[in-house]
């Protein structure tokens, strides 16, 4: 009965979905595959993604949604600047992270975590303010690594995507949490290939 409750939802929210909407799924899916194979053009498809998200967000008046999509944007242009840059400053190649690095990416996500519960549960009506903010912490540590092109984005990208899909589905949003489960599998895979590209030696760097 419950499957066939979902399956019913599922096939109501594709129905309506708008067109914008798809755009901003399918960029989004094209951003995370290109990510997998280190290509730099994730950026632009990601951009895309995010600017046609931000419409829709602003459309339904989910104004800090709204923010934590102007986060990925800036982070996004950010990689892309990075990743096109060539000298010691740049993230031309793939490569693990530092201590230093280590401990800035677990000060994103448990700073990030402490002020997304401090504003969810002072400013909002959220009932899941705890796992909201934790998603969205290690989903903005996970992308300052991709911008470093680190490899360990992919595992807290991964522990972003692990928490959100049985948060999604709690939240009756089917589409979306199938969604993420694509994206996780997609992730795996991604740090798999990283890793066995950053541990070949004299590899070559791809960037188209």
């Amino acid at each position: 009965m419950l499957l066939a409750i979902d399956l019913n939802l599922l096939a109501e929210q594709i129905k309506a979905t708008s067109f914008l909407e798809w755009i901003a799924v399918s960029f989004g899916v094209t951003e995370v595959l290109l990510a997998r194979k280190n290509n730099v053009l994730l950026y632009p498809a990601g951009i895309i993604g995010i600017l046609c998200s931000g419409f829709l967000l602003v459309d339904a008046k989910l104004y800090a949604e709204t923010l934590l999509h102007a986060y990925y944007l800036v982070m996004s242009i950010y990689g892309w600047a990075m990743w096109k840059n060539r000298s010691a400053s740049g993230a031309s190649r793939i490569s693990r992270s530092t201590i230093s690095e280590q401990k800035i990416t677990w000060a994103i996500a448990v700073g990030g975590w402490a002020f997304l519960y401090f504003m969810l549960t002072n400013f909002t009506d959220s009932d899941v303010p705890v796992v909201d903010a934790f998603v969205s912490s290690t989903a903005w540590a996970g992308m300052w690594l991709l911008a470093k092109r680190k490899l360990e984005n992919w595992i807290w990208l991964n522990v972003s995507n692990l928490i959100a899909i049985p948060l999604l589905f709690h939240k009756q949003l089917i589409l979306i949490s199938l969604l993420t489960i694509f994206l996780f599998i997609v992730a795996i895979f991604g740090y798999f290939d990283w890793k066995k590209e950053l541990d070949q030696p004299n590899a070559k760097l791809k960037t188209l």
